[in-house]
Order: C-alpha cells, then sequence, then structure tokens
C-alpha cells in the first residue's frame, strides 16, 4: 500500500494549517494498492519524538473498504460522515490533534492498516486498544512521515 497527503512529501515539512499554532485540523489522506480480502483501514498517527515517550495525535478505525482517501478536516466526533469511528489520543480528545512539539524537529507517523475485519469496538479506544484488536487481522500496512518543528 501507498500513504500520501496533498498537504506534504514523505518525510517533509507538515504546514502549520495542521498543528497546534495553525487551525489543528487533520490532513488530507490517500492510498491505494490495497490487498485483496481488504475489510477495512484503521490509522494512528503518532511522534516518537515526545519527550515522555511516543505521543499519539489519532486514532481511527473501521473505515470502510470502499474508502481510498480522507479529506482534511476529519471533525473531532466519534462517528465522523466519511464513517469509521475515532479514538482517544494522548491529548485526551476524540479525533486528531496536530504536532505541537515543546521543542526541536519531531516525526509524525500516520501509520494506515489494511485490515481483514471489522474490529467492531466502540468509539474512544486508545492506541494501545486498537493495537490489541488489530492483533492478528493485519494484510498490510504503510506509512507517511511529517516533520514539524516549533
Amino acid at each position: 500500500m501507498d500513504l500520501t497527503s496533498s498537504a506534504f512529501n514523505h518525510e517533509g515539512f507538515i504546514p502549520k494549517k495542521y498543528t497546534c499554532d495553525g487551525t489543528d485540523v487533520s490532513p488530507p489522506l490517500k492510498w491505494n494498492s490495497v490487498p485483496p480480502g481488504t475489510k477495512s483501514f484503521a490509522i494512528i498517527c503518532d511522534d516518537p519524538d515526545a519527550p515522555m515517550g511516543t505521543w499519539v495525535h489519532w486514532v481511527y478505525y473501521d473505515i470502510p473498504k470502499e474508502t481510498k482517501d480522507l479529506p482534511e478536516k476529519v471533525a473531532p466526533t466519534e462517528h465522523p460522515a466519511n464513517g469509521g469511528k475515532q479514538g482517544i489520543n494522548d491529548f485526551r480528545k476524540i479525533g486528531y490533534g496536530g504536532p505541537c512539539p515543546p521543542g526541536g524537529t519531531h516525526r509524525y507517523y500516520f501509520k494506515l492498516y489494511a485490515l481483514d475485519t471489522m474490529l467492531n469496538i466502540p468509539p474512544g479506544a486508545t492506541k494501545n486498544q486498537l493495537l490489541e484488536a488489530m492483533e492478528n487481522h493485519m494484510l498490510g500496512q504503510t506509512q507517511l512521515m511529517g516533520k514539524y518543528k516549533r
């Protein structure tokens, strides 16, 4: 699978708009080359460079198999209009929370998973709960990394 964004290139800088210094909306994402048998997708965005350990910015799952992209500004609700369910991030909020590093340049990994099932876990799951539910259901995964410095 390939995961891209029209807002930034892999290993490029994430525009301010998608961070806590801007309007803090999720960037547009697009994917292709989906594995056969995919029933749903999940997305995790996290920052491994956070001082207290990996910081989770987005948990999104049960994205319908027909979905091949996400628009900019996915609503921060449990059940977004484009389908699926959103979990809780490390800001303790539902939906996307953009880059907001305390200092230095941080890397943000948008990870896309193709799954052989709908997970059917309630909205509000944490990254760890999602990873546990996805165990033995991953058909493929890819990632897009962007950087941000304040």
